[in-house]
């Protein structure tokens, strides 16, 4: 596992927006991230438990923690502006968002695929990755170095069987992520990536694999090192790639420009 030393004010004056910051990976994100000295903006559905999280991290570092409740299953165009207006008002330039909230969806073959559960997971998994960047692309344009990262699977990048709308929506936010990349890059000092996390003892892993032992999956906070690498100025060269943390190995990776 890759190993990184991130120096105690690696993130201080940035500010970061997580989604599905409520729990899993996005709550460990949240928490590492103000850990080395950045404002988190945290977006999820249920208001309740950021509140949580946002007690845990204000206690910690006062006035470094935003939140922002927000249903990706319903929520309109209109409510993504006020979102984008919002940061803008307060932080004015934003350095770094973090694509992680997902539904996992059914477990069945496509033939038999629930309609309304294609459509809701299409809604949350790409639509509302695709209203979200968009209007952060300003602030992000504005940040002197600044990131965007994709969370994404395995099944979103080698299909595999019953997998359905989960594999589908993460292919697509591949193929976001490579668009996006591109029209940045000689545009922008903003990075783009996705990142596969790869098994880890989450919610979701154990909605999907119900019969494994979570044990023996890692936890969340053995993936940091990754996370805080790849929003580090260290990473600047890193852009447009596919990455996985299980092999991450910054040297793999040619500069696309300082």
């Amino acid at each position: 596992m890759f190993d990184y030393k991130a120096p105690p004010d690696l993130l201080k004056n940035k500010t970061i927006l997580i989604t599905g910051a409520s729990d899993g990976i996005g709550r460990v994100c949240a928490e590492h991230f103000a850990d080395f000295g950045a404002c988190v903006i945290l977006l999820g559905r249920s208001q309740s438990k950021l509140e949580e999280v946002y007690d845990r991290i204000d206690n910690k570092h006062p006035g470094k923690v935003i939140i922002h409740p927000l249903d990706f299953t319903s929520a309109e165009p209109e409510a993504y502006q006020v979102l984008a207006a919002s940061v803008e008002q307060q932080f004015g330039a934003l350095d770094g968002l973090i694509h992680n909230a997902a539904l996992l969806g059914a477990r069945s073959p496509i033939e038999f695929y629930p309609d309304q559960d294609w459509q809701q997971l299409m809604q949350v998994n790409v639509n509302a990755v695709f209203y979200l960047t968009k209007v952060l692309l300003p602030a992000l344009t504005r940040a002197e170095d600044a990131r965007v990262l994709f969370v994404s699977s395995s099944v979103g990048r080698v299909g595999r069987a019953y997998w359905g709308a989960y594999a589908v929506s993460k292919f697509a936010v591949e193929g976001l992520m490579q668009t996006l990349a591109e029209e940045l890059a000689n545009t922008t000092r903003v990075r783009v990536n996705s990142l596969n996390p790869g098994g880890t003892r989450t919610a979701m892993r154990r909605a999907a694999y119900p019969a494994e032992d979570p044990k023996t999956q890692p936890q969340p906070e053995s993936l940091m090192p990754v996370y805080l690498y790849l929003l580090s100025p260290e990473s600047r060269s890193i852009h447009g790639r596919a990455l996985n943390v299980t092999d991450f190995d910054p040297d793999k990776y040619a500069a696309v420009r300082d």
